[in-house]
């Protein structure tokens, strides 16, 4: 699957110091195709799933069970709706692990 590069979602280039890092695992990984990649910053955490989906169209159906981190610890989406990614920050998508 070919991924859409995520700057073509603004007119200006992608760079270090509007950015932010967002790690995919498991079955997000699978669907996006990679495991890093770089998104524009300031983006508010509401946003970020809505982001995701316009970038890889379908990838909801991965994201609605996901558990989210922004710098190492969980946040919950519909909690903290207001809160912002910052420049800099890391976003880890996080499917659920499975033990057998």
């Amino acid at each position: 699957m070919s991924s859409p590069d995520p700057t073509t979602l603004s007119s200006r280039p992608l760079s270090a110091q509007d950015a932010f890092t967002i790690h995919y695992f498991a079955s997000a990984s699978q669907y996006t195709g990679r495991h890093t990649e770089h998104l524009r910053a300031p983006l508010a955490l509401s946003q970020l799933f809505p982001t995701l989906e316009a970038i890889y169209p379908g990838i909801q159906t991965v994201l609605k069970s996901c558990a989210v981190s922004l710098a190492g610890e969980y946040v919950d989406l519909d909690e903290e709706p207001g809160r912002l990614i910052g420049v800099g920050d890391e976003v880890a998508i996080i499917p659920p692990v499975s033990s057998g």
